[in-house]
Parts: C-alpha cells; structure tokens; sequence
C-alpha cells in the first residue's frame, strides 16, 4: 500500500520522457498505489491532463495551492474538508482593494473563486502585505520568487493533504510527498516522507536540508520520485526493475505492423473447414499495403475475423504468403460475429461515420457501445504490444480503431506511431459534439505521426485538437504545390505540418490515397477487358454515358443526384433517347439497417423517372444495386462520356481517379470527370468540373457543361487529369507515408 502526492509542473510532469513512463505505467498498474495531485494550478489548467491517456488518473486533486480539494474521477469536492476552506475565505473584494495600495504587486489572473493571487516585484514590502493578510486570518505564501498568493489561515497543500490523509484513513507511514519549489514545503511539514526532486528550487532545498523525513533527488522530475522510492524501505517494492532494453540498430528494415481491422484475404468455409481466399472487396489499397513486404521485409498484419469461420483449434499466426512475402504473418483477432457486427457495423457507423461527414442529426451515440469500441481497441493494442519488436513501426488505419494509440503507448512506449484516416476529419465544432472527445484526441496525440488526404482536414484537425489543450504549431508548409488552394470549397493555402501538445511533437501529412495503377494497367491490357469493353460500346452504341458509381450510403447523395437527373431530362428534352445514365450502387454491409431507407427511397425515385421518359428503345437510368466485379466497373469507365461523381461529402473518392486512370489508358482519351466539391479528390484534380451537390442547379449546370464542352478541351483536361492520378498512385501514397512516420521527431523510450 502507497500514496503518492506529488506536485505537478516539474515534479510529476517533469524529467526525461523514459522516466515518466516508467513512473506512470507503474502507477496504472499497482492497484494499490493510490495517487493525488497536489498543485498550484487552478483546477480548470489540471483537465487537460485528466485527457491525456498517458498520465494516470489521480484518486484525488488538491488544487490552487491546497484551496480546492475534489475527487480525481468525478470531479465532485471533498465537501466534508471543502466547506471548512469556504467557511475561511474573507471578503476578497475587501481584502484585493486594501492590498491595491501597495506598490509592487499585481494581480494574477487565476481561474478560482476568491482566490488572491499576484506576481510581486523585488523589494516589494512583504511584511506590509503580511500585517494585511493577518487582519483577515490569512495567510501569505511565496513562490519561485515572483509568485504570491494570500490563502485562508492554515489552508495550504500540506494542510488540505493532512485533512486527506485522516478523512480517508490512510496509512501516514505509506505516504510519500513530492515537489520541486517552496510552494511544496508545507507537504514536508507534515511529516510525511518526502522527496525533493532533482533541480528543485533552491529556497525549497535549504528548508528541507536539516528534515529527516525528506530525500533530496538528484534526478528531475518523475525520474526524481523513482529515486526516492527506492530510498524509503516502506516504498522499494514499488520500485520498478532497471533492467536494459537492448535497442536494435536503427537500420531501414524495421519490422512494421499493419494494424487494420481487415485482413489482405477472406475467409470462408468449405467441407466444414476453413479456407483462405482473395479479399471479395475490390480493394487497391490492400495491394499496395502487401507491396511493402515485397522485399523480405519483416512484418505482421493484424486484423479481426469472426470466430466462428477459424474452425476448432485456429491458427492466429500465419504466413499470407511465404513465397511473395517471406516474413509477412497474419495475426488474427478471432471475434463473435454479434462483437464484429456491434463494434463496426453499428456503433462505428451510427456514431462516427456521420459525424465524420457532418451529418449530425444522423449520429446516435451509446456509452455501452462505446465500452464495447474501447475492448475492442484494446485487443488490437495488446496483440500489436506482443508481436511487436523493440522500435518497429506501427501503421494503423481508420477511425474505427481510434484508441489504438492511447493504448498501445501505455504498453509499449518504444513503438514509432503513424496513424491515416481513410474518411474526412469534420471541423471542431463538428467533431466535438462526439462525447468521448477528449479521449479521442488524447488517443491520436499518441502517435508520433498522423495523415490525413487533403490539408483542408489536418488543420480541421488542428483546431480540434486546440480546442483540447494549449497547441503549438512548430512548423506550416504551403499547400499550393498538390492541392487547390482558393478555387474550391476544401481548398486551403498554409497547411501545419507539426505540432507540440505538452511532452508529445506530432508530425502530420495530407497524403491523398492514389488507385493501383499497375492493376488497373494490368486489367485494361486483358484481352477479356478488352472483349467486355467493345460490348458494351456496341450495346450503349448511339448513347450518350453519364456514369456513377457509388456505394449506398446517404453521405453519397445519391438520391439528390438522381433527383437533379430528373430534373435535368425535364429542363433539356433534346437529350431525351440518347443520355443514359448507368448507376452502380453498391449495397452495404449486412445488417447495417440505417442504409434501407435510403434503398427505398433511390428505388422509387429511379423508377419514377424511367417511368416517365423510358420508351422500347430508352432507359435514361439503367441502376445496378449490387456488386460489380472490379474488372466490368473498369469496362464501364472506358466507355462512360462523363463521369458524374457527387458525394455530399467525401473522404477522398477513388473512384474519380479510377475513371480517369482508365480513360487515360485508352487509344482515344475522351471523357470529362464532374466531381463534387466535397469530395476530397476536388482539390487534387484542377481540370475536373466541380459541383456542389446541396445545390440541384449546379449538378445540372456540371452535367450540362461537361456534355456540350468541346472535344479538344475535354482530352486536354483528361491528359492533365491522367498525369496527376498516374504520379500520385497508391504507391506514392504508401512510400509517402512511411517517409512522414519516419521522419517523425518525437522519441519514445522505455
């Protein structure tokens, strides 16, 4: 059993990064180590901390010089000790105007009622100020020189800390105090065993020279209190090994961990065993992500699978390939599916997907839910802690597994952190209605390097985090050189580059996610492709093709979009009998319900339009609701005049940069991409047309102007379009990443 009551600044948030982990991972994991903040601070300044998923949280918090004294979880005052300090307070008006005539002395804003606190001038006449405080029962306490408060007679750290101490009955022989400046002497006074930590001030030093009680560190800060428990024989058994890690040689070819809540294949069963199979999702990041164990890399990919698809006696450690990836395993999470369901399909997208894209009105946010987010999180966190080598990289993907970070530093702070975000990152005001906020961010603050697609979301995300806590921005890049600047709805001009939020230097990159260019090359070049491709150019033969590929999801807009089609055959009855459009709409996962309305209402709209203008030889929309092989959505690219992409909001859209991937491949590279310009992609492809899709108008007016713009004009802006997409590839994208991570410059030891 031990209490520790430390100071904050300098004390227990000061000294090496090494030795504040040691002190804080220590704390978490003695359950009987209680802990208590002891500081100066006013008690708002100490919240910030109670955030930040490294630093435990205290059993208790005395703040603003031992005036203030709550409870560390709930916040609520001690009232039994709490009422007694009120009761002491003299009339601070009275007693903030009598002190008004001293010279010397100003007033320091601090965030507590009735608390007098001032900075004080050399040859200020203290003892003035004394005889004042003593007409009112108070008392006057000094600090670093420069620092003045007046408190209620025998209210102090020490003090409040002592009425602690009895209220709950603990053992004073098990309580060690710590702190760095005269302000803590009144902890030393109360007999308790006591460190003053390396680099103290020095009137705290000669105060506490000659006292038996108290232990003088030679290191600083947390590194300051591990020293004293190792002097004091009551408190050695706490102390933690020191035993040496042996670092790796920082060498190129560091293991990196794939942390991603899919696996790079299937898993189905036949003959009541299970079978590994190529992802059924087209998905060109996963591709590209293998890419990088192309060279004998080491590395793990973790995922989760459903349980019930491993088989009695599952192999959670697996080469996905020897032979292409010769050090690459698989480490599988085996879930319930009922776990897998709730953790993504539920909660993730009734709480996080729509306010992602600001579509609050749609968000349902469940506490119980988000217990279950946090188990899950912490599954991912432990498995990375236990396959991962000293130092490696760790590459973690998606909102979905947002608390990762928060977890992962707390057990293995040696690993080198990046984390992308494959959706929008949603202003401050936005994000901040999510209740777990703080802890979020705390989360992400974690890691030692975090991308986003486009500049427009990092500084979103900036200014989240500035909401969370005092930010410093080190380092701002321009945004010009890729991106969009004032021409578009996401476009931004400065971009921060780096960040400092108390111990933690965060990198941040917008790395928009490229298409896999070598596989779209690859299947162009299939004579297959090539055969579906000229049928059907004959089949859509004297038609005009506006194309739309979209998964149903309302944050698509894909019944504003076939509403504005409607509207658009109304208003321009020349293009009736020959403009199709063709739209393939992806179902969602099973079981995610929030999607069936949507379903039905795009239904009924299709139908009504068809309906209405269809004749024998004319469908003007001919809508795909299921899932389409890769290989034909690319034959429908080649032979779609106008690509029409209208997502209300969009992380990205890979969907524009595949059309233009495949028009650019073609002999004859015609066609003219319409994006919206709330897509992220807007701001990386200038020669596109934008439209805003809240405004039916203008998605008649992009439609209208890509069908009448002139040949010449619409292969120029493909070419232009071709030459982005084709640099900026998914393996660009990768290797960019990598790049941000390794260059990050915050350093985390054990």
């Amino acid at each position: 059993m031990m209490l520790l009551a430390t100071d904050l600044d300098g004390t227990f948030l000061g000294g090496s990064i090494s030795k504040k982990r040691q002190l804080y991972r220590l704390i978490r994991t003695q359950p009987d180590l209680k802990l208590v903040f002891v500081t100066g601070r006013g008690l708002e300044t100490v919240l910030p901390l109670l955030h930040d998923p490294t630093i435990p949280i205290p059993h208790y918090i005395i703040s603003d010089v031992g005036a203030t004294v709550v409870d560390g979880t709930t916040l609520e005052p001690i009232a039994a000790i709490q009422s007694e300090i009120e009761q002491r307070w003299p009339d601070e008006y009275l007693l903030k105007q009598h002190l008004a005539s001293i010279p010397g002395i100003r007033p320091q804003e601090v965030p507590q009622q009735r608390r007098c606190s001032f900075f004080y001038d050399d040859g200020v006449d203290l003892d003035a100020i004394r005889e004042i405080a003593g007409g009112y029962q108070c008392d006057v306490l000094l600090s670093a020189g420069k620092y003045l408060d007046i408190l209620p007679g025998g209210v102090n750290k020490g003090a409040t800390l002592k009425r602690l101490i009895g209220l709950i009955g603990f053992p004073e022989e098990r309580v060690l105090v710590a702190g760095d400046t005269f302000n803590d002497f009144s902890l030393f006074e109360t007999g308790y065993k006591g460190v003053a930590v390396g680099r103290s001030e020095p009137a705290l030093i000669t105060a506490v020279e000659n006292m038996d009680n108290v232990f003088q560190a030679t290191k600083e800060g947390a590194g300051g209190i591990l020293e004293a428990m190792r002097h004091f024989e009551p408190f050695r058994k706490y102390h933690p090994n020191q035993e040496k890690v042996t670092k790796k040689k920082d060498i190129s070819n560091k293991q990196l961990l794939m942390v991603y809540h899919r696996l790079p294949f299937d898993i189905v069963v036949e003959d009541g065993k299970p079978k590994r199979i190529p992802p059924r999702s087209p998905n060109g990041i996963i591709p590209s992500l293998l890419g990088f164990f192309n060279t004998g890399r080491p590395g793990v990919w973790i995922g989760e699978e459903v349980a019930g698809l491993l088989g009695d006696n599952p192999e959670l450690s697996q080469y996905i390939d020897k032979e292409r990836y010769p050090n690459l395993k698989a480490s599988i999470i085996p879930l319930p599916k009922k776990d897998i369901d709730l953790f993504y399909r539920v909660f993730s997208k009734e709480a996080f997907w729509p306010t992602i894209f600001s579509f609050i009105s749609k968000a349902q946010f469940n506490h119980d839910h988000w217990q279950h987010y946090l188990k899950i999180n912490k599954l991912f966190a432990e498995r990375v802690a236990a396959e991962a080598e000293h130092g490696a990289y760790v590459w973690i993907h998606e909102y979905n597994l947002w608390m990762v970070p928060a977890y992962m530093r707390q057990l293995r702070p040696d690993l080198k952190i990046g984390f992308f975000h494959h959706t929008a990152f949603p202003p401050a005001d936005i994000f901040n209605i999510i209740p777990w906020r703080h802890e979020i961010i705390g989360s992400l603050l974690q890691c030692d390097f975090v991308s986003f697609h486009i500049p427009r979301y990092v500084e979103n995300f900036v200014d989240v985090v500035k909401s969370h806590a005092p930010t410093k921005v080190i380092s701002r890049v321009n945004a010009a050189k890729q991106f969009l600047t004032y021409s578009c709805a996401l476009g931004i001009d400065q971009m921060t580059k780096q960040i400092a939020v108390g111990d933690n230097t965060i990198r941040l990159g917008a790395q928009p996610v490229g298409v896999n260019m070598q596989n779209i090359r690859r299947i162009c070049e299939n004579e297959e492709t090539k055969s579906r491709i000229d049928t059907l150019r004959q089949q859509t033969a004297g038609k005009r093709i506006v194309l739309s590929v979209e998964r149903l999801d309302y944050v698509k807009g894909p019944l504003e979009k076939i509403q504005a089609f409607g509207e658009f055959l109304d208003q321009h009855p020349e293009y009736h009998g020959t403009l199709e459009l063709i739209n393939i709409c992806t179902p969602p996962s099973q079981g995610m319900k929030v999607y069936e309305r949507i379903q039905e209402e795009l239904e009924q709209a299709v139908g009504k339009i068809n309906g209405k203008y269809a004749s024998m030889d004319w469908t003007p929309i001919r809508f795909f609701f299921r899932s389409v092989p890769f290989e034909e959505v690319l034959a429908y690219y080649a032979i779609a005049d106008v690509a029409w992409i209208t997502p209300l909001r969009d992380g990205l859209n890979l969907v524009a940069k595949e059309y233009v991937a495949v028009k650019g491949l073609q002999e004859d590279p015609d066609g003219v991409l319409v994006i919206s310009e709330f897509a992220g992609a807007s701001v990386e492809l200038p020669h596109a047309i934008r439209t805003n899709p809240y405004d039916s108008q203008s998605l008649k007016d992009g439609l209208h102007n890509a069908l009448v713009l002139d040949i010449t004009e619409r292969k120029l802006r493909m070419q232009r379009l071709f030459e982005t997409v084709n640099h900026y590839d998914v393996q660009r994208w990768g290797k960019d990443f990598l790049e941000g991570l390794k260059k990050a410059t915050t350093v985390h030891t054990s």
